[in-house]
């Protein structure tokens, strides 16, 4: 392994980190909070060791899978570190291991929390704590791609390792413009999101904050009740339709801008992804009708939920566990989904699924005729075998390490509802579970190694396995002879 670039991408992105919590130092100051000294160390620290490991390019700049892999884990791994310095300097909270649980829970857009009272927290912290998730949602170094040069070959590994789904494209003809033509439609989205908040008489500050949470697909929430503080019919769509725009591939967007209308409208996923979308909406709906008694209330709470869920956004209008147990069932069957391959969503994604079901489909029919020859395809297309055993190996990992995280989890001895939904959650980084870690219940109730395990699985969720595993094994670090 390339181990002195490694060391200077780490260096490289740590410093660009350091710039972006100039925001939330700024705005301490702008309220007279008096922590500015919460956001000028983690700065200087930050600045201080991207500097000491980059200041100089190595001569060898070459890096390969692994280097890409490593690079990306550690990366989140240790602005996940110095993300939590904020909170534990400013003595918001006061546990190390709950300021990396949050952190880690911001920058992967989980939106779990182990917080009992946000309102209390100072505007400076609120803000830097969404801001996480809109620096995680399209990701940490594809954030820094966008901003520092680099060489398409190098960029390459790395955007493997961090964009999500298992096919990596690109829409331009270099990783670069690509990366800067995705960020210019995300910043354009939550901008708009901004204006529509705005416009539904939600302060700017409250607007701004929730539009990165629903960017992100974060769902970090300054209120205790979340969007449902505001009680508001336009607000609930409002959000609720970006939380389902973010949720979507984000090359589908550029493709509306160049007005390749057809490859659109022939696309397995996103047609999938809606369409499970409308029937769990409508079934829930219905479900939940004897509650709030008018088909127009059911389907807003339904739709936002919905949309949440299916996004891993994790906001919440109402509490969804005292829904009957045919819609919590359909909530956490979304939390496995998640949303589409290219957009900020988390879960397993959509075309996973698509192919995984599909995969399914046609090993029943070769059981019934041997001698048939089928494939999977989407988009019209046949997908390579070589995607298809990826899907289902990747599949296996992720339910062995999500039964790993519950049997950890377990010895917390909590309920089977609370033990099993809060590792789904934090995997799929969506934020709610069941029981005591549903949309009113928070993640403050478990030990110390819980937390620990949780923060992991939301690393491991947010960069699809490969990469946690990948640094974590022993004979990565060995150096080539």
């Amino acid at each position: 392994m390339n181990f002195r670039m490694i060391a200077y991408s780490v260096g490289r992105i740590l410093t660009v980190i350091a710039a972006t919590m100039l925001f939330p130092l700024f705005i301490s100051i702008y309220y007279k909070e008096n922590i500015a000294s919460a956001y000028l160390i983690p700065i200087i620290i930050s600045v201080a060791i991207g500097a000491l490991v980059s200041i100089k390019a190595p001569k060898d700049k070459s890096l390969f899978v692994r280097d890409g892999m490593v690079i990306v884990a550690l990366s989140w791994i240790i602005i996940s570190v110095i993300g939590g310095l904020p909170f534990f300097i400013s003595r918001e909270i006061p546990s190390f291991v709950d300021c990396f649980f949050e952190t880690a829970s911001g920058f992967t857009t989980t939106g779990s929390t182990i917080l009992t009272d946000v309102e209390s927290m100072r505007r400076s912290i609120l803000f830097w704590r969404s801001f996480t998730h809109w620096l995680g949602g399209m990701g940490v170094l594809v954030f820094t791609m966008a901003i520092l040069s680099a060489k398409d070959t190098r960029t390459t590994y790395m955007m493997r390792a961090e964009m999500p789904g298992p096919v990596v494209g690109k829409i331009a003809s270099k990783w670069q413009f690509s990366i800067r033509i995705l960020y210019m439609i995300y910043i354009a989205l939550t901008a708009l999101e901004t204006i529509f908040l705005l416009l539904g008489g939600m302060p700017l500050f409250d607007s701004l904050v929730h539009a990165f949470g629903t960017a992100g697909t974060g769902g970090f929430g300054i209120k205790n009740l979340s969007i449902g503080y505001y009680n508001s019919a336009y607000i609930d769509y409002v959000v609720a339709i970006f939380m389902m725009l973010f949720g979507v591939n984000f090359n589908i967007y550029y493709l509306l801008l160049i007005r390749k209308f057809a490859q659109i409208r022939g696309n397995d996923e996103i047609k999938f992804y809606l369409g499970v979308i409308a029937a769990v909406t409508v079934i829930i709906t219905f479900n939940i009708m004897p509650i709030y008694h008018t088909f127009s209330n059911a389907f807003r709470y339904s739709f936002f939920q919905v949309s949440s869920i299916v996004t891993t956004t994790g906001y919440s209008t109402a509490d969804f566990v005292t829904w009957p147990m045919l819609s919590q069932i359909l909530l956490v069957l979304l939390m496995f989904m998640g949303g589409c391959a290219g957009s900020t969503g988390g879960g397993m994604k959509v075309i996973r699924v698509l192919i995984l079901m599909k995969a399914g489909i046609h090993a029943v029919k070769k059981a019934a005729s041997p001698r048939s020859v089928l494939s999977v395809k989407t988009d019209g297309k046949k997908v390579e075998e070589t995607i298809v055993r990826g899907v289902l190996a990747y599949f296996v990992v992720y339910m062995l390490f999500m039964a790993a995280s519950i049997l950890i989890i377990s010895l917390d001895n909590k309920d089977f509802a609370t033990t099993v939904t809060s590792v789904i959650s934090v995997m799929n980084n969506i934020g709610p579970g069941l029981s005591e870690v549903g949309p009113s219940g928070n993640y403050s109730g478990f030990s110390t190694l819980s937390k620990i395990v949780m923060s992991i699985d939301m690393l491991a969720g947010r960069l699809e396995l490969y990469p946690i595993l990948v640094l974590f094994s022993p004979h990565i670090w060995k150096r080539s002879k």
